[in-house]
């Protein structure tokens, strides 16, 4: 049951299967996060894989002091799941696509009230709201392929005659320039906890939690009125955030860069834009600092995707996947950033995370048509 939770030191722990692929580099900036003044523990997950500094797809605990840099510029990402009203037997990827249209742009006015309803009103950035940005964001139309728990998946009103809507966005710029802030006033060292500069950091860091709520919210929104259909939230879960938390009778903060929270309710684990996504149950485990994975998981890095695929894929066949679902994305550099072949396949990653009885899956969500740009602003 516990195999793939691995004890790596006294204070970095690894949830993953002797299976899984996990880059060397990755797991030497888990051990180097751990040694930060007032860390306790490291935990990564079966995605992880090396960020700028510090390890994405991981968890970490610490006492007396916080530290922004681990949650990175992008506070609040995370994913929101909807249903929809479109029947998923009929439902056809070049029509949804056609009724989509561009959705790059910012919202006009008569979103104006939603917004301000939804967003903070002090945070900025508001032209960004509703729009989805670059890198590994998406917003995804997926049919219900598998339900292995009927009783769960009925309770949250998911029927298998409609696709379902799951979005991953964050704060956009907000995020960033919040991080930027902080690392050029305080460079990597982190806040000690009570500090004017530490409750400061703070509050922005929790605009920015509403804000990539209100932006997931209103990207919903504005596809599901672009395909002429209502829906309902049926989870919003952020996995880059800083959170109060007591672990082994020690109070403290939880960061998670790139993980998702095993005790804030049910989540969806999405593969890459090829792949299924899984809804599923979390089992909260104090092994995993609370935490599971976000995704499948960067296998290669960004700037060797094209040079790796280019010859053996042109975009527009790469517009197209395994599963028979489209993708709309026109830029070109992106859509060989984010082919499937660049992430582990998502179904080692779920095995690992049952294996150490960390969830339960519920349903397997397949791809109809992935939007990620159009080729526009980012």
């Amino acid at each position: 049951m516990g195999n793939c939770i691995q004890t790596l030191s006294e204070r970095v722990t690894l949830i993953a299967s002797d299976e899984t692929w996990i880059e060397g580099n990755a797991i030497q900036q888990l051990h180097t996060t751990s040694q930060l003044a007032g860390m306790r523990h490291v935990a990564g997950m079966p995605d992880l894989h090396p960020g700028r500094g510090y390890p994405v797809g991981a968890a970490f605990f610490s006492c007396g002091r916080l530290y922004p840099a681990l949650i990175g510029g992008d506070i609040g990402c995370g994913m929101a799941l909807w249903t929809t009203g479109i029947d998923a037997r009929k439902a056809s990827p070049d029509k949804l696509e056609k009724k989509l249209g561009d959705l790059d742009a910012p919202l006009d006015d008569s979103w104006q009230p939603l917004v301000s309803a939804l967003a903070p009103a002090d945070a900025g950035y508001r032209q960004a709201l509703g729009t989805i940005g670059g890198g590994n964001h998406f917003a995804e139309l997926q049919r219900i392929d598998d339900i292995y728990d009927p009783q769960a998946v009925a309770a949250l009103r998911l029927d298998v005659r409609q696709l379902v809507l799951l979005v991953h966005s964050g704060s956009r710029g907000l995020g960033g320039s919040i991080l930027e802030d902080h690392i050029r006033r305080h460079g990597h060292g982190g806040l000690e906890q009570g500090s004017a500069d530490c409750l400061a950091y703070l509050a922005q860091h929790d605009g920015a939690l509403r804000y990539a709520e209100a932006n997931r919210q209103l990207i919903a929104r504005r596809m599901l009125g672009r395909l002429g259909t209502r829906g309902e939230q049926v989870l919003d879960v952020h996995h880059n955030l800083v959170t109060p938390a007591v672990i082994h009778g020690e109070s403290g903060w939880l960061h998670r860069k790139g993980a998702t929270p095993s005790d804030s309710g049910l989540v969806v684990i999405p593969g890459s834009r090829g792949d299924f996504s899984y809804l599923a149950a979390p089992v909260p485990d104090p092994a995993s600092l609370y935490s599971l994975a976000h995704g499948a998981g960067r296998k290669w890095m960004r700037s060797e995707c094209k040079d790796r695929l280019f010859k053996r894929y042109t975009p527009a066949q790469l517009s197209r996947t395994r599963l028979g679902s489209h993708v709309v994305c026109q830029d070109k550099h992106l859509i060989y950033e984010e082919a499937p072949e660049a992430y582990k396949p998502v179904d080692s990653i779920i095995a690992s995370l049952q294996q150490a009885g960390l969830l339960t899956v519920l349903a397997k969500l397949r791809p109809v048509l992935t939007y990620k740009t159009r080729g526009g602003s980012c």
